[in-house]
């Protein structure tokens, strides 16, 4: 007999008619088990905004813990921890060679099922070594979009006739691009290739709220809890059947501390799925300051579900951004110049492959996979050849760096940058030989290390550009999209980037930064008339702005959806100048975002942005739940 139900969840009955495949039974039990945790949860986003708070009210920089505490939520001490002293897992064999992994969701937006499904063909037919199906920042939450996400994998790992059938019609697409690209087919057999990668899905982070389920006490239900929990129950027994690991990546810890709660969410939930212990593994996406600064208290918290890091760089930049908000002396320069080997980054990564490659007190290493790769193969002949050098040679930095394999965001990168990791021929990293790490003063430093780098009114234009554009896509569903600046449209010399949440992030929190700490342009610019020295000004933003929103407006479908100029752009274009121009820096872009989906009224969408802001300024509190929440 099943243990009985005494936690009620809240959610409207029409969801559950809709995908009675997927909010199945056993998947609404386990969720309501589950949802037990989300007090805990609240509790914990309640303290890291009481800990911001007090950053910024006193002007303190993160610090690294005092050897002798013991890790929130487990009874690790830091010291024990630095040590080695806990245990890791074995690697398992589909997790040993991961030179490339993709990513991106499993679903499109309002697509029938046999089109928005044709993401998971090609994920899985595409040669990468794993694939990060993704819940969180390239996955549009529109409408019920997350579930069709869930839907659309549990129907490809079992296999499903419809889903076998787009997969060869696919696979022929593929081989045909293929050929005329690279000379070749890349799908030999394309029944046999769909076993070939490893399956990954990363939920959304503790920071935020799912848009279809509240708790019973009314209050919006960790997407974290509500992702991890449906994507297991419905993926499992098919993942184990066909001897796959169960692998999550984790986004947003900023602390050991939230490590250990997602390590009680993941003990828990093998629990009640009858799992054995450990069974669920987990890479951490390092994407946090303040979670570098506890790395290997990271790794001890998640104990054995832990196997590695993963260097994220869009939404990293945002945290350091945001960590020094209060320090005036802080700027950053153009987001173009910030790549893995600037300042901060370059000590960032240089952390991640010496935590790694320390030991457990079972002699145990752990894996690191380099960050993403945006560029798409489309566009001229001059700037196909150009960007994929460049890609080639950030993926070849980073092998010498020590990572195992990197990301890609678009499946026509697997055969392009694979090559790197094949010629060296090594499954990983684990076990390198790197200088153990220290936890010095000149470290702490060195994680906000700042270099001379342009900052430009090109740079500006090219941050409210996609900015601009990141948020419009977002509010029609599409979380992953291929952008570039305006000034570029037409312009198949500059190729479109695979852009994500992060991008957005990161766009708005330099243009206030910027404003905010009255940073100095490095160069003349001949159309605004501003020289070399001239303080970037709000003024200046707001010029910006208009013009480049106006372009947006001017610009053909390919870019800009029409229908988007009077529903979804207006909008997104209140959020990015209330964002930049607020005294108080909001801490998450989305959050904005989220508020508005499934909104295409202006002065309704001004109205939640002001309410957003005001409760933020007076309390330090977010509005996270779904505001358009039907019971």
């Amino acid at each position: 007999m099943s243990e009985p139900i005494t936690y009620r969840l809240l959610y409207a009955k029409e969801i559950v008619e809709k995908y009675p495949d997927v909010l199945n039974s056993e998947a609404l039990a386990a969720l309501e088990k589950m949802a037990v945790l989300n007090g805990e949860r609240i509790a914990l986003m309640e303290k890291r905004y009481r800990t911001r708070r007090r950053r910024f009210a006193n002007h303190e920089r993160i610090t690294f813990l005092k050897s002798d505490e013991i890790i929130g939520g487990c009874q690790i001490s830091v010291a024990d921890a630095r040590a080695g002293k806990f245990s890791g897992p074995v690697i398992p064999k589909d997790l040993q060679r991961q030179w490339i992994q993709g990513t991106g969701p499993a679903a499109k937006p309002d697509a029938p099922l046999e089109s928005s499904i044709r993401n998971v063909a090609y994920a899985l037919l595409s040669g990468a070594d794993g694939w990060m199906f993704d819940g969180e920042d390239a996955l549009g939450q529109v409408q019920t979009m997350s579930l069709d996400n869930l839907r659309n994998l549990k129907l490809a790992y079992r296999k499903d006739p419809l889903f076998l059938d787009v997969a060869e019609k696919v696979a022929q697409e593929m081989n045909k691009w293929a050929v005329s690209f690279l000379g070749k087919p890349i799908i030999k057999d394309w029944l046999a290739q769909l076993g070939f990668t490893t399956r990954i899905f990363r939920p959304r982070g503790l920071h935020l709220d799912d848009r279809h389920f509240r708790d019973a006490d009314g209050r919006g239900l960790s997407a974290s809890l509500v992702d991890t929990t449906l994507y297991l129950c419905n993926t499992h027994e098919a993942l184990r059947q066909s001897g796959s690991s169960l692998v999550l990546y984790l986004p947003k810890i900023q602390t050991a501390e939230e490590a250990a709660f997602w390590k009680k969410i993941l003990d828990t939930l093998e629990s009640v799925l009858g799992l054995p212990q450990n069974s669920i593994l987990a890479y951490v996406l390092l994407e946090q300051v303040e979670a570098t600064f506890q790395i290997m208290e990271i790794r001890a918290a998640l104990g054995g579900h832990f196997v590695g890091f993963n260097t994220g760089r869009w939404d990293y930049i945002n945290s350091v951004a945001d960590a020094m908000a209060w320090d005036k002396n802080f700027i950053n320069p153009n987001i173009e110049e910030i790549g893995m080997t600037y300042g901060y980054m370059g000590m960032y990564e240089d952390r991640v492959r010496r935590c790694v490659n320390s030991p457990d007190e079972n002699g145990r290493f752990a894996l690191f996979q380099g960050g993403m790769e945006p560029n798409i193969p489309v566009g001229s002949k001059k700037g196909v050849e150009d960007s994929m050098k460049k890609a080639l040679a950030g993926a070849e930095r980073e092998q010498k760096a020590g990572a195992s394999g990197k990301w890609v965001a678009h499946w026509k990168m697997v055969h392009i940058i694979r090559p790197v990791w094949e010629k060296v021929g090594e499954n990983n990293q684990l076990g390198r030989s790197f200088p153990p790490l220290s936890y010095t003063e000149e470290d702490a430093d060195n994680l906000f290390l700042l270099e001379e780098a342009p900052r430009t009114v090109r740079g500006a234009r090219n941050l409210l550009s996609v900015a601009l554009q990141y948020g419009n896509a977002f509010s029609q569903g599409f979380q992953a999209a291929a952008l570039k600046p305006g000034d570029f449209f037409g312009n198949d010399d500059i190729l479109y980037l695979m852009e994500d949440m992060a991008t957005g992030e990161i766009r708005l929190s330099i243009f206030w930064e910027w404003i905010h700490k009255g940073a100095a342009l490095t160069e003349d610019d001949h159309e605004t008339g501003l020289k070399k020295g001239d303080v970037f000004t709000q003024q200046i933003f707001t010029r910006l702005l208009d013009e480049e929103y106006r372009k947006l407006l001017n610009a053909d479908s390919r870019d800009v959806h029409e229908k988007s100029k009077t529903t979804t752009l207006p909008i997104v274009y209140e959020m990015v100048k209330r964002y930049v121009d607020e005294e108080v820096k909001i801490p998450w872009y989305i959050d904005l975002l989220n508020i508005n989906l499934n909104n295409c009224d202006l002065s309704e969408g001004k109205r939640r942005i002001e309410a957003y802001i005001k409760k933020f300024r007076e309390s330090g509190q977010r509005i996270t739940e779904n505001l358009d929440y039907l019971q």
